[in-house]
C-alpha cells in the first residue's frame, strides 16, 4: 500500500484518539453498523480531500466498512493530525497522503496521489480535489459518479462551476444540510475557533474587543462564543440582512475600516478574498491579533502585511509577529490558515458526528442515484437530513412528539380553515 505520512510510530497514539472521538459519534457508528452488513459502497473507489483528524478517521473507517476503497489526503497543509494519519495507514489499511506543515508542492502531490487511484466518488472540503480534476486530470471525469462538498467555501466554488456549465459531475452540498451547517458551522466553528485562538495566544478574551468578519452560521457561532467569554463583539458585514440580524442579536455592527481602529482580536469567517487589507493593518492597534477561520487563508491579505513589515519573527507557536515601520506589532495566527485546526483540534466529535453521517449517507445516495443526476450542485436529500436528526436525538435520549392522524389531515387540508 502506498502512503505518505510523517511517522508510522505515532500510530498507537492516533488509534487511541480515534477511539476517543468515536465515543462521541453515535450516529456515524449506527451508519457504520449498517454499512458493515449491507456493503452499499462495494467496488467504489472514494477519493477524499478532508482535514485529517480523529473525526475524519472515523468517517474513513465507516466508508471502508461500507465496501469502499478509500484514499485520503489533507484539505489544508496545517490541519493534519500526524498520529491519526499514521494510525489510518497502520491499523486500518487506508492509504493516507498528509503531513502537517507540508509545503504547497507536497500538498498538490498528495492530491494527485489520491487521484491516481481513479476515484468514482470525490469527497471534498474546499473543492481542491474537484478543481484539480477539472483543471489537470480531466481524463478521470468519465469514471466519476459524483462528489460531496463539506464547506461553504467549496460550495460557492462548485455552484459557480455548475452555473457556468463547466462542472463535470453532480455534487451534493453536505454543507447545506440543516444537520450540518446549523450545528457544525455554528457550534463547532464557534467553540473550536475560540479554542484555537486561546491555545495559540493564551490571551484573556474577557474585556477585549473581538471583531468577527462575516455573520453567516460560522460567524454567528464565533460571535456567540466570544461574547460568552466576556469579549465586546463587533461584527462586520456586507449583507444588510445579516448585518441587521447581528444588530438584533445585540452586537455592534460597523465597517472594517472603523473596526480595525478599535479591535484587539480579529477573526474572518466570510469565504471571500482580502477581507482584512493593507488599509486596515495601517490603523490597527499595537499588538492586534489577526486570524482566520474560513477555509482558505486568502481572507487575510498576508502579502500586504509582509510588505508593510520591517521585521517578522515567530514569537510563539502559531504566532507570527509583524513589526511595522512605526513600531506597531500585528500578530498573525496560524499563517492565516483555519485557526481552529492549525492551533487546536477542529470541531468536537459530537458535532462532526452529524456532518460525517451526512457525508457517508450522501456517498451511498450517489451510488444509487448519481448516474441519473444532472451535473450541478444538489442539497442533501431531506430524508437523509431528517434521519440524521432522528438518530442524533435518539442517541441523546431525547424523545419528541408525533403528529396525530387528525393533525396530519389538517396540515394538508384547505377546507377546514379557521
Amino acid at each position: 500500500m502506498e502512503y505518505h505520512v510523517k511517522d508510522l510510530g505515532l500510530a498507537e497514539k492516533g488509534r487511541l484518539r480515534i477511539e476517543w472521538a468515536d465515543q462521541s459519534m453515535p450516529v456515524l457508528r449506527l451508519v457504520r453498523e449498517r454499512f458493515e452488513k449491507e456493503k452499499p459502497l462495494e467496488g467504489i473507489v472514494l477519493g477524499a480531500c478532508l482535514h485529517v483528524t480523529t473525526e475524519t478517521a472515523n468517517l474513513a473507517i465507516t466508508l471502508k466498512a461500507g465496501g469502499a476503497k478509500v484514499l485520503l489526503c489533507a484539505s489544508n497543509p496545517l490541519s493534519t493530525q500526524d498520529d491519526v494519519a499514521a494510525s489510518l495507514v497502520k491499523d486500518f489499511g487506508i492509504p493516507v497522503y498528509a503531513i502537517k506543515g507540508e509545503d504547497k508542492e507536497t500538498y498538490y502531490k498528495h492530491i494527485h496521489a489520491v487521484l491516481d487511484g481513479r476515484p468514482n466518488i470525490t469527497m471534498d472540503d474546499g473543492a481542491d480535489l474537484v478543481s484539480t480534476i477539472h483543471s489537470e486530470r480531466r481524463e478521470l471525469l468519465e469514471g466519476i459518479i459524483g462528489g460531496t462538498e463539506e464547506t461553504t467555501t467549496g460550495v460557492i466554488r462548485l455552484k459557480s462551476m455548475g452555473e457556468k456549465g463547466v462542472l463535470g459531475f453532480p455534487i451534493i452540498a453536505v454543507n447545506d444540510a440543516m444537520t450540518k451547517h446549523l450545528f457544525d458551522n455554528r457550534y463547532g466553528t464557534g467553540q473550536s475557533t475560540i479554542d484555537g485562538i486561546i491555545r495559540a495566544t493564551n490571551r484573556l478574551l474577557a474585556g477585549s474587543t473581538f471583531v468577527v468578519s462575516g455573520y453567516g452560521w460560522c460567524g454567528r457561532g464565533v460571535a456567540m462564543r466570544a461574547r460568552g467569554m466576556g469579549a465586546k463583539v463587533i461584527v462586520t458585514e456586507v449583507d444588510p440582512l445579516k448585518a441587521l440580524e447581528a444588530v438584533m442579536d445585540g452586537y455592534t455592527v460597523m465597517p472594517m475600516s472603523e473596526a480595525a481602529k478599535v479591535g484587539d482580536i480579529f477573526c474572518t469567517v466570510t469565504g471571500d478574498l482580502h477581507v482584512i487589507r493593507e488599509e486596515h493593518y495601517r490603523v490597527m492597534k499595537d499588538g492586534a491579533i489577526v486570524c482566520n477561520s474560513g477555509h482558505f487563508n486568502v481572507e487575510l491579505d498576508i502579502d500586504a502585511l509582509e510588505r508593510l513589515a520591517v521585521k517578522k519573527r515567530r514569537i510563539r507557536d502559531f504566532v507570527d509577529e509583524y513589526t511595522l515601520s512605526d513600531g506597531r506589532r500585528i500578530n498573525l495566527l496560524g499563517e492565516g490558515r483555519l485557526i481552529n485546526l492549525a492551533a487546536a483540534e477542529g470541531h468536537p466529535a459530537s458535532v462532526m458526528d452529524m456532518s460525517f453521517a451526512n457525508q457517508a449517507l450522501s456517498a451511498e445516495y450517489l451510488v444509487k442515484e448519481g448516474k441519473g443526476l444532472e451535473k450541478k450542485v444538489y442539497r442533501v436529500p431531506e430524508e437523509i437530513d431528517s434521519e440524521i436528526a432522528r438518530l442524533k436525538l435518539k442517541s441523546m435520549g431525547v424523545r419528541i412528539d408525533t403528529l396525530t392522524e387528525e393533525q396530519k389531515e389538517y396540515l394538508v387540508s384547505w377546507e377546514m380553515g379557521t
